[in-house]
Formats: C-alpha cells, sequence, structure tokens
C-alpha cells in the first residue's frame, strides 16, 4: 500500500479511534475505579476486536456477518451485560479513600481480553467505522494482503496508544479523589458512565 493511503487511513483512523465512544467510556470509568492494573489485557482485547472487523470487511464479509446476525447481538449483549455489572459494582462500592491506594485483587487476564473483546465486537462506532467509513478510505478491491497486514499494524499501534493514553490520563485523575465523598461521587460517576456505555452498544 502506498505511503499516502497509509497516512489517510491513520488519519483517519486516529480520529475515529480517538473520539469518545462506549469503549473508551467503559476504559477511563474501569480505570477512574480500579487503576490501571489488567488494563493490558483489557485494552488487547480492544484491538483484537478492531482487527476482526477490519478483517471481516476487507474480506468482504459484511453480507456473510448480517447473515450471523444472532451471533453479533450475542457478543453485543455479553458486552454491555458485562459493562453493567461492573456499573452496579461502582455504584455500590465503598467510599473509603484509603482503597484507592490499596492493591486490586487481580482480575483473570483473559476474562479481560474477552470483556474488552465483547464490548469492541458489539461497539457501533467501532461497527460504522469498519463497514461504513473505511470502503472509503482505502480502496479493499485493490489491496493486497501485504497492504492488510500493513493496515492492521498500522492501525494496533494507533488504537494502543490512544487507549493507552486515556488510561494513563484516568490513572493521573484518579489520584485526586482523595476525600470520602469524592471517592463515592468518583465510583457513582464512573459506575453512571459505564452503564451509559451498556446502553449505548445494547440500544444499536
Amino acid at each position: 500500500m502506498t505511503l499516502s493511503g497509509l497516512l489517510v487511513f491513520a488519519a483517519a483512523y486516529l480520529v475515529a479511534t480517538a473520539s469518545p465512544g462506549p469503549g473508551i467510556a467503559a476504559l477511563v470509568a474501569r480505570v477512574l475505579a480500579k487503576g490501571t492494573r489488567g488494563v493490558p489485557w483489557f485494552i488487547a482485547g480492544f484491538v483484537v476486536g478492531d482487527l476482526a472487523w477490519l478483517a471481516i470487511t476487507a474480506a468482504g464479509l459484511s453480507v456473510l456477518a448480517q447473515r450471523f446476525a444472532v451471533l453479533f447481538l450475542v457478543i453485543k449483549y455479553a458486552g454491555a451485560a458485562y459493562l453493567l455489572f461492573l456499573a452496579f459494582r461502582l455504584w455500590s462500592a465503598p467510599r473509603d479513600p484509603v482503597a484507592l491506594d490499596r492493591p486490586v485483587p487481580a482480575e483473570s487476564g483473559p476474562r479481560l481480553f474477552l470483556a474488552g473483546l465483547a464490548v469492541t465486537l458489539g461497539n457501533p462506532k467501532v461497527i460504522v467505522f469498519f463497514v461504513a467509513l473505511l470502503p472509503t478510505v482505502v480502496r479493499l478491491d485493490a489491496l493486497s494482503l501485504a497492504g492488510l497486514l500493513e493496515i492492521a499494524a498500522l492501525g494496533a499501534a494507533i488504537l494502543t496508544a490512544v487507549l493507552s493514553g486515556y488510561a494513563l490520563a484516568a490513572a493521573r485523575a484518579r489520584r485526586l479523589f482523595t476525600s470520602p465523598r469524592a471517592v463515592r461521587a468518583l465510583n457513582r460517576g464512573t459506575g453512571a458512565v459505564m452503564a451509559g456505555a451498556a446502553v449505548a452498544i445494547a440500544a444499536r
């Protein structure tokens, strides 16, 4: 693929990934509530989910994906249910400010990966980009395997960088909450954001 083509894709993808949506809301809310532990697994699920949609679109399988609509609905609602579960836990979490500095119980890496994957596969923003917008940016009919791999590598790097930036910013903001009242507001605010992300995913 030409350098100009890669730059056009990079610019479009960067704008799409950096714009707030259900996935970023879920990531930021989780980091605000629990810190950065386990976040690489969560981000990896996002990246693989985006790559899956890239592969589906590049292979011209959008019609095939529609035939498996029930499967994608199950994945979508599983991701939304997971976010609602996290939202409930955050809303009912203790408001002890000291808890922010305590080690967070380890969550299963594969579980976080699958959660990120489910959220991404059912994320309407991701679907719109790859199914509707990507064909206007990249000539998929003339895309070689090498070009597809170049786009995949570039997309994975951009998405990882963007999500890591959001995670680090949320981790810094998390340190500002030092009073019980602030911690309660943080927990309930992030819980509400997580629930909103779940509704956004499930409603489309």
